[in-house]
């Protein structure tokens, strides 16, 4: 006699049979559809297959067809299709290179503005962590804006502006860190020489009160260690950049450092100032 384990243990089994057959035949159909000379049955199921999201096999059967498409009416949509599988994949040096043929093949498809996009989106994808060499965030930077240029009016232009602020953050955080580097390596000079570049380079940083302070920081040590010749100069220098930082923020975390630099650099200057 069975049991309602024994029973739900028979079912379960028989379900798990079922699912590999279906898998096994749907495979199979997929197999023989990829050796098949028929590309009508490679469209339909290639369609199919993107539709139901299954993006590699899309892929591999659109690559297949897709030159045999060439000024047919059903190329358009195979072509984006081919681009957006490529995206999905998250193979974004492809999906861009596909996206731009996209366009350039068919500048007047309702599917321009959205593979103008994803094509930019891409190289967002491509962007480094801020610690590398960030080419690809300056590409990714210069193809986001060129979308918003040519589609000022576009769905996706709130996104693709705050892509472009991440972007620009994220080199900000690069000439930064570098500049900080240079402190922490104590290459004074370079460090304050990166800081002045950065503070230039991004007038509207949300990191200017930390670049202000490490500039003093730098400016700080270079003036103290400084050869007498040099002295004079380097610690005016100094009281400049400490001056500059609690004039833009008179209440600076940085604050009680600060004020310690100060009070060490004016008590050098006057002592070495004693000495001449």
């Amino acid at each position: 006699m069975l049991t309602f384990a024994s029973c739900l243990k028979f079912m379960k089994r028989g379900l798990y049979i079922l699912l590999i057959s279906i898998l096994f035949i749907s495979c199979s159909d997929f197999q023989k559809t990829l050796r098949s000379e028929d590309i009508a049955e490679k469209f339909k199921m290639a369609t199919e297959l993107f539709d139901a999201e299954k993006y590699n096999k899309s892929y591999r059967l659109l690559d297949q067809i897709l030159p045999k498409y060439r000024g047919k009416p059903q190329a358009e949509k195979l072509t984006f299709m081919h681009a957006m599988c490529s995206y999905k994949l998250r193979d974004y040096y492809i999906s861009s290179y596909h996206f731009d043929k996209f366009i350039s093949l068919y500048p007047t498809s309702e599917k321009v503005e959205e593979a103008a996009y994803l094509g930019a989106k891409g190289y967002y994808h491509n962007s480094p962590v801020y610690s590398k060499e960030q080419k690809e965030t300056i590409e990714a930077i210069e193809k986001l804006q060129l979308f918003v240029n040519a589609h000022p009016d576009s769905q996706y232009l709130a996104e693709a502006n705050s892509l472009v602020k991440e972007l620009d953050f994220k080199l900000e955080k690069k000439a930064f860190e570098t500049a900080k580097q240079y402190g922490l390596i104590r290459d004074y000079k370079a460090s304050i020489k990166s800081f002045n570049n950065f503070l230039l380079e991004f007038p509207g940083t949300t990191l200017r009160n930390e670049a202000l302070f490490y500039r003093l920081d730098a400016a700080y040590n270079l003036a103290i260690l400084s050869v007498d010749y040099l002295k004079e100069q380097r610690l005016n220098d100094a009281l400049n950049y400490y001056s500059a930082l609690v004039k833009t923020f008179p209440e600076t975390k940085f604050l009680d450092d600060a004020k310690r630099m100060n009070e060490e650099l004016q008590q050098e200057l006057n002592t070495f100032t004693t000495k001449s």
